[in-house]
């Protein structure tokens, strides 16, 4: 009988698995409790997500993509021996990380301008609520993905990548429940 479990198959460490899964039901029971919200005022919500920047989080949408991917091709870089691309590859991703938060940025600057506010309408408590907690953990991967290319042993690089990885698929879920979904 071997004496390896299924935690030994999963990239990186298994903390980063417990950290990734928390974070994951948290950005869920939020989710659940936004469109919980949304079905007691369907117009009201509609009317509010009108005010939003769509072609602004669609390109958000298109820079965590590409930033994820230049994440998991850094460890196949590392494991090919290119470390000094594979730096470059964290280092670009960890950019676009930037680049989402000055767009999202942007974004919010333009609401507080039309004098929108986390109390103009329950739809922006749980916009603010769900997208700043989500710039939060997009700041904390691109410190992340920037210490891995600096410790970059192939266990680090996946431990980011699939923190990396998790930040994306919130946002690729985020997108369409807030920006789109009527």
């Amino acid at each position: 009988m071997s004496d390896s479990s299924v935690f030994d198959e999963l990239p990186g460490d298994l903390m980063i698995w417990v950290l990734i899964v928390s974070e994951l039901l948290v950005f869920g029971a939020g989710l659940a409790a936004f469109l919980s919200v949304r079905i007691t005022d369907p117009a009201g919500f509609a009317a509010a997500q009108d005010a939003l920047y769509r072609t602004g989080a669609g390109l958000n949408t298109v820079v965590l993509i590409t930033s994820g991917a230049l994440a998991a091709w850094a460890l196949r870089l590392r494991e090919d021996a290119q470390r000094g691309l594979a730096r470059l590859a964290l280092v670009g991703a960890a950019l676009l990380g930037l680049v989402f938060l000055i767009v999202k940025s942007i974004e919010y600057a333009g609401k507080a301008g039309e004098g929108i506010a986390w109390d103009t309408h329950p739809f922006f408590t749980f916009y603010y609520l769900l997208t700043g907690f989500h710039a939060a953990h997009v700041l904390a991967g691109v410190v992340l993905l920037l210490l891995v290319a600096w410790q970059d042993t192939p266990r680090n690089i996946e431990a980011g990548a699939a923190f990396w990885h998790m930040v994306d698929l919130v946002w690729v879920l985020l997108f369409p429940v807030i920006y789109l979904l009527r």
